[in-house]
């Protein structure tokens, strides 16, 4: 299994491949349709049936006990943009190499069976083509309708839709009975790595606000205009820039991230003052009263920037998601395997977003980590040893293997029926 997974994981990594070492294939964009293809066409030949449903995730079945429901694993294909090789795309061919090695295992009498396996792609995790983020995963458990999602358009206009079915990237599957789901990620942070751990056992998520601003001034001449008459949207939100990274100042150290990771304005000429600017700003905590403190700080010097550069600025949007604990018994389970398989382990809190996060609110999730080397993640430079990826398959092999094999009490309770079609 080992070969066979680090060969895949390099053939994987050639689809829109970089100069620089990582990868780019932005959701439904010609790389990520290449790669859904490749991914697609290994389950096949490894015995999955597979199905897309109607937000374009993948998904690949193994029915070992006719009718019962299924223990999914997964993540994500797509990229960030001049991205690393491991963020997401680990996650989904390590679970697809677990599915297999699991179901030979139930198969041969080795474990019971209880319940069936299926491994999923999900659609558009990245959110740099599409907002919102984890837009497969919202859409499955029902937490994005699918018809808002299909009609959400990239900066260019395209729709998902029409971005999904130019990579003939749209199906009908009606979806699934859902047990369990169970997920491994590279961490994206320094954590594992200084402290010498192997395996990261995934406690908690950080909350998460993402407000879409737009700053409102007025187009006028780069040198004719009077400074005292100028009203320069890219001035209020330089300020704004400013703001959003100074909140981090009134807290206790790495208790509060801040970023404007994106930004557009019009109409962009070297010789016309901004009359726009779009931007979204990221605000993460682990604690609700510091998330909630931050964001109110940061309107009120929203109220300071408009006085001071003569522009509006306006919230137009609000993305965010809630903390909360992954499944205890789920945390349990898997530092058993570790241990028994000899890898060192420590439980973990994830600051990024993830599939698990969503589906964590509907089904029993488990997920785990495995070191980044300096922490470095949405870069090129990203990179994770092929003996900690082998490791992280080892350990989710085997818990795999006991949560199909009925080892989590959370899975007596009636299984979750989940569909994207449902909400078509």
């Amino acid at each position: 299994m080992n070969d066979s997974f680090l060969r895949d994981f390099r053939v994987m990594s050639t689809f829109g491949a970089t100069d620089g070492g990582g990868v780019e294939r932005q959701a439904a964009s010609l790389a990520d349709g290449e790669n859904r293809a490749w991914f697609t066409g290994w389950l096949v030949d490894n015995g999955f049936t597979v199905k897309v449903d109607a937000i374009g995730n993948i998904f690949g079945l193994l029915e070992i006990v006719p009718g019962a429901p299924y223990v999914v694993i997964g993540s994500h294909l797509d990229s960030q943009p001049l991205a690393g090789r491991f963020d997401g795309a680990y996650g989904v061919l390590a679970g697809a190499h677990a599915a297999r090695a699991a179901a030979a295992s139930i198969v041969a009498g080795v474990v019971p069976a209880r319940f069936n396996l299926a491994v999923v792609d999900w659609f558009n995790e990245e959110g740099s083509r599409f907002k919102p983020s984890m837009m497969g995963s919202a859409v499955f458990t029902g937490m994005l309708p699918v018809d808002k999602a299909l009609s959400t358009t990239d900066p260019t206009g395209t729709t998902v839709a029409e971005a999904l079915d130019g990579i003939d990237g749209r199906g009908s599957f009606g979806g699934l009975d859902v047990a369990a789901y169970l997920e491994i990620h590279v961490e994206q942070g320094r954590e594992l790595e200084d402290t010498g751990t192997t395996i990261g056992l995934v406690a908690t998520t950080w909350m998460a606000h993402k407000l879409e601003v737009v700053v409102t001034g007025e187009q006028s001449h780069t040198g004719a205009a009077r400074m005292v008459d100028r009203r320069d949207a890219l001035y209020g939100a330089a300020e704004l820039i400013v703001a959003v990274r100074r909140l981090i100042d009134g807290f206790e150290p790495e208790q509060l991230h801040t970023a404007v990771s994106e930004m557009y304005l019009d109409p962009n000429s070297p010789v016309a003052i901004a009359r726009e600017v779009r931007m979204l700003v990221d605000i993460r905590s682990p604690e609700r009263g510091i998330l909630e403190t931050a964001v109110e700080r940061l309107r009120a010097h929203m109220t300071e920037i408009e006085a001071t550069a003569r522009v509006e600025i306006e919230v137009r949007g609000l993305v965010e998601w809630s903390s909360g604990p992954f499944l205890e018994e789920g945390l349990v389970l898997a530092a058993a395997e570790a241990e028994r398989l000899g890898y060192s382990h420590r439980r973990s809190a994830t600051v990024a977003g993830h599939d698990a996060t969503n589906m964590k609110e509907v089904v029993p999730t488990v997920m785990l980590f495995v070191p980044s080397v300096d922490g470095i993640s949405h870069n090129e430079r990203e990179f994770t040893s092929d003996d900690d990826m082998l490791a992280g398959l080892k350990v989710l092999t085997a818990v795999l293997t006991r949560v199909a094999s009925g080892a989590l009490t959370a899975t007596d309770a009636d299984a979750v029926a989940l569909s994207s079609d449902a909400r078509a």
